[in-house]
Formats: structure tokens, sequence, C-alpha cells
């Protein structure tokens, strides 16, 4: 009884929310994509890109909250590829959610494909990103959602906003590092990227005369919205501006309580807003980020730098005033992570943390290998699980199967909710079996069901933390912790008040985190490390959620106009 009132209380205020959106004007955009490749030289080196529109990064998408946005993505490269819209949930849509044989197969080379972007209650800034092999590297960009009609900010109005969007830079064609993978067993991108980026811009401290450096023009006593996202292919990252705090506003597309702080952490596939304010001596300042890793494998140590620049002003750029943590400083990010509230302002959606849980899911995720008897430097290739699984892509997307109900070859329901060997996940793992079994398994929920998912950092391999990144879904963060989670004693640690409110989690290395959602969005939904090397790896699942009693809890049917043609059909 408990939990029926809780459904039918959660199910009534989040109504009213939508309702008080839905009365305020919604409007239809239309977007063109033509993705072809192109050069670029940095580090004094040129290479061939596939980009959108000629340019690195992408156009922006720029609406309000609850349109609706059409992107015709026209295919002029020589390989397939999907595009993703990161932290848009999608209702009721899976057809244009976009990662490659999950919900659909890739744009072949020739052909288009319009997406239907159907916004509901985010708020702030998401991104959108090319969701094949390691694709994203280039095709990627913002996707801002302003408020809607007659809404206001939940704090002062900015005098203007700015998107910074972090990311890695590689002179090799990334799809090459990655098909080296399964050709020498090897790790994808081993040695990590040649250099960072902000905004596509390398910045002053690589050493080529050539390369450019983002330039921010403000005005004296004025505040800016920075709308910051990591696109960065494996790296978490710091980021920073001299002299100056930083306020963050919102994490993934939902308000937060307000904190000021000297720099922030941001993981891949994360987005922040973050306000800061013109009010130091006129000059130029240095912003600037680096990674964070508290791996046995972290990535190259560089700092890459843009400039927040004063009108009028000259001079007064010192290398010295850049105070990022250190590479390694797991303090300065737990430190920052902890801080992060979700705000109970009316431009957020109504707190609707499940308390009463119908499904858990406990899940270890781990670099593993697998065995490759033809890769010519060993004979078992680098692999990366979630409970053991390495997930393997079919060349039918699943959506397609099992709205069709021809699921047989595709995928099976069987994914273990719970690790299927249970050992000192944070231990000493030195001499353990790292061997994981292949397969494209599934979880299947109810729709409605309050789902618990648990996600347990381990030893294995350079092991260190995971951003994992839930499909179709916002989700509270309740927990997290160091060590193997224990459920007995673990929960009662959880912030069921003001858990924030997001798509992308921090798993810590050596430790947990915990999330909860109700799964009221029907469709085939895809989790995965946004590390690529390891997503690329198999560090992903799926999670399908049936249609509920009605027209309105059930899947939309698919685009008149038809999905992509899989190649393997």
């Amino acid at each position: 009884m408990a939990l029926l009132k809780e459904g039918l209380v959660s199910w009534f205020v989040g109504v009213l929310f939508l309702s008080a959106l839905l009365l305020c004007r919604a409007d239809v955009h239309h977007y063109e994509f033509i993705v072809r490749e192109a050069n670029f030289t940095k580090l004094c080196n040129t290479t061939s890109r596939l980009v959108v529109n000629g340019s690195y990064p992408g156009p922006e998408i720029r609406v309000h909250r609850g349109d609706t946005v059409f992107v015709n993505v026209h295919n002029q490269g020589n390989e397939g590829f999907t595009i993703h819209w990161h932290g848009v949930k999608q209702p009721r849509n899976p057809w244009s959610d976009g990662p490659e044989y999950v919900t659909q197969c890739p744009i072949q080379p020739g052909t288009n494909f319009t997406y239907e972007v159907i916004l509901s209650d985010e708020i702030g800034t998401l991104w959108w990103h090319a969701h094949s092999d390691w694709t994203r590297g280039s095709v990627h960009g913002a996707f801002v959602i302003l408020p809607a009609e007659n809404e206001t900010y939940p704090f002062h109005t900015p005098d203007a906003d700015q998107t910074i969007i972090l990311e890695s830079w590689y002179n090799r064609d990334f799809n090459e590092l990655l098909q080296e993978t399964f050709v020498t067993g090897q790790a994808p991108g081993t040695r990590g990227p040649d250099a960072y980026a902000i905004n596509g811009h390398l910045g002053d401290t690589y050493g080529c005369p050539t390369d450019t450096i983002f330039r921010m023009q403000v005005d004296y006593q004025k505040t800016y919205l920075l709308r910051i996202i990591n696109a960065a292919m494996n790296e978490e990252k710091f980021f920073a501006i001299a002299n100056h705090s930083l306020t963050v506003v919102a994490q993934d597309a939902s308000y937060v309580q307000n904190f000021t702080s000297d720099y922030i952490l941001i993981s891949p596939g994360e987005t922040m807003d973050v306000l800061v304010s013109a009010n130091q001596n006129m000059g130029q300042y240095y912003m600037a980020t680096r990674p964070f890793s508290d791996s046995a494998g972290p990535p190259p140590d560089n700092i890459t730098t843009g400039i927040f620049q004063y009108t009028n002003s000259d001079g007064g750029l010192n290398a010295s005033s850049i105070t990022l943590p250190a590479l390694s400083d797991s303090g300065a990010a737990t430190s920052f992570l902890s801080r992060i509230r979700n705000s109970n302002v009316t431009q957020n959606p109504p707190m609707e943390v499940p308390t009463d849980i119908d499904r858990r899911v406990y899940i270890a995720v781990a670099t593993n290998t697998v065995p490759c008897p033809n890769c010519t430097v060993t004979t078992n290739r680098a692999a990366a699980s979630m409970n053991n699984v390495s997930f393997s892509f079919p060349r039918i997307d699943i959506l397609q199967a099992y709205y069709n109900r021809s699921i047989n070859g595709v995928f099976t329901t069987d994914f273990p909710l719970e690790p299927p060997v249970f050992y000192d996940f944070t231990g000493n793992l030195t001499n353990f079996n790292r061997n994981a079994s292949q397969g494209t398994r599934a979880v299947v929920l109810n729709y409605g069901e309050a789902v618990e998912i648990v996600l347990q950092a381990t030893m294995l391999g350079a092991a260190g933390s995971h951003p994992i990144h839930l499909h179709g879904f916002s989700f509270y963060k309740v927990g997290t912790g160091s060590g193997n989670f224990n459920n007995v004693t673990d929960p009662s640690s959880y912030n069921l008040v003001d858990p924030p409110l997001i798509n992308t989690i921090h798993v810590p290395h050596k430790g947990w985190a915990a999330l909860r959602f109700f799964a009221k969005n029907p469709g085939v939904w895809f989790m995965h490390c946004h590390f690529e090397r390891h997503s690329s790896l198999g560090m992903d699942t799926v999670f399908i959620v049936k249609n509920g009693t009605t027209v309105e809890t059930s899947i939309l049917p698919p685009p008149a106009s038809g999905m992509p043609r899989c190649p393997g059909a």
C-alpha cells in the first residue's frame, strides 16, 4: 500500500510539473548536419577528421525546454555512424536515441536519417555525439536548453553564456586505434591522446607555433554562465580559471545547490554549468584543464590552456597562476563531488527518489581479457565487462529485434543481476583469473518499477574510476563509498533527501556508487562506461523497459520514413 501511495503521489506531482511546462509554448526546430572528412592541422601535423558541417567541435543546438528538434544527418563520409543526444531522455522514443546496434544501425555513406529529439524536463547544458566506435572524438557538439518562455533561472540571470568543450586530440585516426586492439590484442589508445583541447584549440603548452588558443572575451563586473562539457575520450578533467572562483549551478541538465570552488572535476559524458564573475583586475587570465586519474595506467599529464580576457586589456598572463589539482589528486576529486546536491527549486522536476525498491542490480565493472588465438601480440585480447559479461554488439539492432519480437540470435534477457562470483573486488587481484565471457545480454524491467543499481569498481587490470552513463533516464545518485559494497550497512549512508539528478555517474576507484530511478520510459536503453577504451571493449549492457498498460506508457511506433538499414539484415 505504501508503494502504491508513493507511486500515485509522484505520478500526480509529475503530471502537474509537465502540465506547467506544456502551458509554455513549445517550438519545433530543424537542423541539417552534413558529415564528411575535413583536414585539420594541429601539433604541426595535418590529419583528416570526420566532422559535422566542417567544424571541430560541431555546431551548437540551442533551443528551449520542452521543444522538439529534428536533425537531418547526411553521411558524406566513408564509414557508417550514428548520433546520440546525450542526456535527452527521449520519452517513449528510443528510435532516435542513437547508440549503434542498440537502437539503430549505422547511417551508411551516401544516405541520411532524420532524428526526432523530444525534450521534456531537461534544462541547461547537454551535448550530442557520434555513438559508433571512437567516432565521437571528432563528431560532437553542445546541446543548449534554455528556460521555457516565461521561465526564469533559479539564480541571477547571467549577462552572457559561453560553451566550453573539453576534448582529446589524436594525430592518428580514431578507428585505426581501435582496430589495432583486435589485431594485436592490446588495449586501444594505451599511450593516450597526443594533446587535449578547449573548443578545438590546443593552447600554448605543446610547442607548435601554429597551434591556436581559445579566447573568451569578458567585460569587467559582468557575470557569465559557462556551459562545460567533457567530450574527452578517456579522461576525467579538472578545470579552473586563474584567480577566479567558479559557482556550480547545474549538472547534467538539472539545477544543483549552488556552491563555489576554485576548480571543478568533470567526467567524460558529464556537463556542468558554472557562473564566473569578471571581478578581478582587468587583464588576461589563463583558463586551464588537465586530466584526473586514479588508475595504474594514467593518461598524459598535459595542461591545456585558454584565455579569459577582459575587454581592452593586455598582459597579465602568468603560467604560475594556474592552480589545478595534481593528476592523481583523489582527495580533490572526492571533495568536489561530495558537494553536489540536488536543488529544491521549482525549475527542477519534482524530487522523486524511490524508497521501496522493486528491482536491485549489483554490477561489478572490470577490465578483463578474452581469448584471441589470432591476435599478433597476445593470445588473450584486452576486454572489459559488467558482471563478467563483455558486451558483444549484434549485427541487427536490439531495439528492432525487441520491437518486432524477433530476438533469436540477436540478444538474450539473462544479464546477471549480481556478479557471478563474489570476491574481494577492491583487494589484491594480481593472480586472479581475468577472463570474461562474451554475449549480448539484457536486463528486462517492468514499466514503473523502482530500480536500484549499485556499480562496484574492481582492481582487475589498471583499475581506476569509471564514468557510467545510462541512456533514457536521469537518475538519482543516492550513495557512494570506498571498498566493497555492503548491502546491509551501506544503504544507511544513502542520501535520499537531496541526491543529485544526473545521467552519468562517477564510480570511484576501489569503491562503489548507487543510483535509483523509476523505470517509466519504455524502450531499449544502453548503459556503458564513457571511457571509450572500456565501452568499445565491452563494459556495457542494455536495459529494456517493457510497455505499460496504456498507449501513453508504451513505445512510440518507429518513424514512418523508416530506420537505417542494417548491414546484417
